[in-house]
């Protein structure tokens, strides 16, 4: 999910005015006491601010069957973040005029259980080899000498830094030998300090109590900075069926929440350029989020990629990012510049620990998250297991990556209806609490169970990997518009650094 402020150049980037002031008031505190059952009763109120949390399950339709087996309701987390994506995106169709109501009426949102459960997996399943299949290697978790630790190894300097602390072979058994040997948490902090990627298993309390845990505890779901003004291209050709067509959307992100926000904002019709560095690659993960994007590179070690770069973000309506907090600083893009480069620009970004904090710098993924929150272990309590027992799917990926989708969406309707936007910044630590504070699943509603023929679309999707299956869409905001792409997923590096029509 992560990126680094060396790794774009080398490896890894990773109308309010009329209503009195006292009713204002009593509204923010009836939301403070209340929450989500006030926010279904008021319904409009809630639509004329920015994106702040996921919508309550009564605030738009549900078809579809089937829950994921786990401890905590992992298909409720993935039927808000569909919803957040339909409901923002129905009042951006009812700001620019591309549906006919009128607030408080926007377009209905339904969201398809089943189908939105599934795209927290793989989506893009092989047919007769020709695609790689799914998953990153090299992560495991090995029993220390207080609990259990997750390496994650798949890149050459996260495995190099493993094994210096280790100081053993790049083999399965030596490395259990030498991690048996240390703490989880001393483990952790060495492997870290060394420039690697580790999580011992915490419990949920012990999480709570962490400096780390506390901060991100205090944080939003969505943080929003202060508004600056800015103009809107004008997107002429956008459509009830592409809302988003003419929207220039550069995508610098990597595993996997990042990516799945620019399939979806791709999958509305934007024009989505994702750079990397040459020669990178994301096995099996790439044919499943390359979908609708032109994959470019760029060597930002060079000048003439570094003004190409600078060309590329000032023509760019959106700029999506998962660098760690002040990585791009350290590339010499920091907010002075980007502003510089882009005013009027949306810009959404994601961290894995939270935004303030001791471990706001810290790399991480989605299955690290989990041991340290506290899910990992509370995965295996569940479930009777002596071991750790993560989420069913990388839950915390895929909708934080639909809610930072959703929060351009947002954005994009307050530069619209106000002349000035906010930027927006989300982290996996955060949505793993959202997920935790989720009312417990009921055991009666049925399993999920496997991806079946009817739930794939009938015409092949010809990728760069071969012919493949791609899930239907799980999202229908009012009776016809749905998430499609025009164009299959490409190999990274496979097009020029460049935006249409320019």
């Amino acid at each position: 999910m992560l990126n680094d402020a060396q790794n774009l150049a080398s490896i890894e980037i990773y109308p309010w005015t009329a209503i009195p002031m006292l009713p204002i008031v009593i509204i923010v505190l009836a939301f403070n006491f209340f929450g989500d059952g006030l926010r279904d009763s008021l319904g409009p109120l809630s639509a004329m601010s920015l994106l702040q949390a996921l919508p309550a399950p009564g605030s738009y339709q549900r078809t579809g069957v089937g829950r994921y087996d786990s401890a905590y309701d992992v298909s409720a987390l993935a039927n808000a973040s569909f919803a957040a994506v339909g409901q923002q995106l129905a009042l951006l169709m009812q700001a620019t005029g591309l549906s006919d109501e009128v607030l408080p009426v926007t377009l209905p949102v339904t969201v398809d259980q089943r189908l939105a459960s599934l795209w927290l997996a793989i989506v893009l399943p092989p047919r007769a080899g020709n695609c790689q299949a799914s998953g990153i290697r090299s992560r495991a978790t090995y029993p220390c000498r207080d609990g259990w630790i997750r390496l994650h190894t798949n890149l050459p300097h996260h495995r190099a830094a493993a094994l210096g602390v280790l100081g053993c072979a790049a083999d399965p058994a030596a490395v259990r030998r030498a991690v048996l040997c240390w703490s989880g948490d001393a483990l952790e902090a060495e492997i870290v300090a060394a420039g690697g990627v580790a999580a011992a298993m915490r419990s949920r309390a012990d999480w709570l109590s962490h400096p780390q845990g506390q901060a991100v505890a205090a944080e939003p779901l969505i943080h929003w900075d202060a508004a600056r003004t800015v103009t809107l291209r004008p997107r002429a050709a956008a459509s009830s069926a592409a809302p988003l067509l003419g929207l220039r959307v550069l995508d610098l992100t990597r595993v996997l929440a990042g990516p799945i926000a620019t399939r979806t904002l791709a999958g509305f019709g934007a024009e989505v350029l994702r750079i990397d560095p040459p020669g990178w690659d994301e096995p099996g993960v790439i044919p499943d989020i390359s979908l609708g994007k032109t994959m470019a590179s760029l060597d930002l070690r060079q000048d003439a990629d570094r003004r190409r770069f600078e060309e590329l973000l000032a023509q760019a309506d959106v700029l999506v990012h998962g660098y760690r907090p002040d990585a791009l600083d350290r590339l010499g893009f920091g907010r002075a510049t980007r502003d510089s480069l882009a005013p009027n620009r949306i810009e959404v970004s994601l961290s894995a620990y939270g935004w303030s904090g001791p471990w706001a710098q810290r790399r991480g993924f989605d299955s690290l998250v989990q041991m340290s929150a506290g899910i990992s272990d509370a995965g295996a309590r569940w479930a009777g297991a002596d071991k750790p027992t993560p989420l069913p799917v990388q839950a915390l990926d895929h909708a934080t990556g639909y809610l930072m989708a959703a929060a351009v969406l947002s954005a994009l309707r307050q530069a619209v209806v106000k002349g000035v936007t906010q930027t927006a910044r989300l982290s996996l630590a955060r949505t793993a609490e959202q997920l935790a504070s989720l009312p417990e699943q009921t055991t009666a509603a049925p399993l999920l169970g496997q991806a079946t023929p009817a739930d794939y679309c009938s015409q092949l999707e010809d990728s760069s990997w071969g012919p493949a299956l791609r899930l239907r869409p799980a999202l229908l905001v009012g009776d016809a518009t749905q998430m499609h792409w025009d164009s299959p997923a490409q190999a990274c590096g496979s097009a020029p650094a460049r935006w249409s029509n320019t």
